[in-house]
């Protein structure tokens, strides 16, 4: 059994708290490279994790002797992080430059910097990791735990799989979800077609079809729909997309050691990778952090529900099973579901 820190108070000061806690002190040694690894958030997008919870981390890896930077992997769809002038630049414009380290894009300036990793699993031989990721020594995961449009939510393992792959590993792991196009709700506005990054969209007399050939499913037209026109078939494809994030998380974190917070605020229905504005589904709930990504996904998700009063995830996304990640998760030996929450 896992424990799993909870605070149900944000500031810098209990970030701090709840990340000694988790182990953070015994996992930094002098001289390490420490990735923190965070989402800096879409060009207006509001629910990315705010700057001044980061900087804590960064100080108490510096405390340490260690060499901390917050980083990331390039995107595979249009908008404001798809490559690494554009990241780093909505990186500084939502303030991540007050937290005292450097930003580092880890898959390169176009996202092709990547190494092959071995894993030898049921979707992957080899899972293509961000170079600098790959040569970290230590890891600090920082999450914001929302709903996510095609896993149900977005949590640890989300971020280290599907956050660490490079963007051709992004591709692998989307390639298989295909969206279907409800004409009767289409309006033909056409605004999909702008976030496509493999133009497989048009209009064609006044209605959206889909290039399913060019399409690389990323499901970027799913949100930008506003309409509610593209839907995902959820059959066993995104079952795999699932697993596979699970597989490349698992090649992420070979050999090496890391912890887990994950924060519980300003959770919404879709993620955090859309130019959006929108609002919140549920109230704040709190901090967690532990040294197991599975046990940390399964507390948060459990609080989430609890706040909700039924399953937050299922109303949202009823034709979802987000319970594949964590089983298969389990099964690859990344952590386990059982957890004991301990809170400060």
């Amino acid at each position: 059994m896992s424990n799993v820190y909870f605070t149900k108070t944000f500031s810098a000061e209990t970030v701090k708290k709840i990340a000694e806690k988790s182990g953070i002190n015994s996992l930094v040694s002098k001289n390490d490279f420490v990735a923190i690894k965070i989402h800096f958030g879409e060009k207006g997008n509001k629910g990315y994790i705010k700057p001044e919870y980061v900087k804590p981390i960064v100080e108490i890896v510096k405390s340490r002797g260690g060499k901390p930077f917050l980083t990331d992997a390039n995107t595979i769809y249009r908008g404001s992080r798809a490559n690494a002038v554009d990241h780093l630049n909505i990186a500084i414009e939502h303030g991540f430059g007050i937290c005292g380290c450097p930003i580092i894009i880890a898959d390169g300036l176009r996202g092709n910097s990547y190494i092959d990793v071995d894993v030898n699993l049921k979707h992957f031989k080899s899972v293509k990791i961000a170079r600098d990721i790959y040569y970290t020594d230590k890891f600090i995961f920082l999450t914001h735990f929302k709903g996510h449009e095609i896993s149900g939510f977005g949590g640890a393992i989300k971020n280290i799989g599907m956050g660490c792959g490079a963007r051709a590993g992004k591709y692998e792991m989307h390639n298989s979800v295909k969206p279907e196009i409800k004409p009767e709700k289409c309006i033909g506005c056409g605004n999909c077609i702008k976030w496509c990054p493999s133009n497989a969209l048009k209009l064609v007399n006044k209605k959206i079809i889909i290039n399913k050939t060019a399409c690389i499913g990323c499901g970027e037209c799913i949100l930008s729909c506003e309409q509610y026109a593209i839907k995902i078939p959820w059959d066993e494809s995104v079952k795999n997309l699932q697993e596979k994030m699970a597989e490349y998380a698992a090649g992420c974190l070979k050999n090496k050691k890391a912890i887990y917070i994950n924060f519980l605020n300003y959770i919404t229905k879709f993620c955090d990778c859309y130019e959006t504005k929108e609002s919140p589904q549920i109230p704040d709930i709190g901090i967690l952090a532990s040294c197991d990504p599975v046990a940390i996904d399964t507390a948060s998700f459990k609080l989430v529900n609890k706040k909700f009063g039924s399953d937050f995830f299922k109303h949202i996304f009823p034709d979802i099973d987000y319970s594949v990640q964590l089983d298969y998760a389990v099964k690859l030996g990344l952590g386990e579901k059982k957890y004991s929450i301990i809170e400060i």
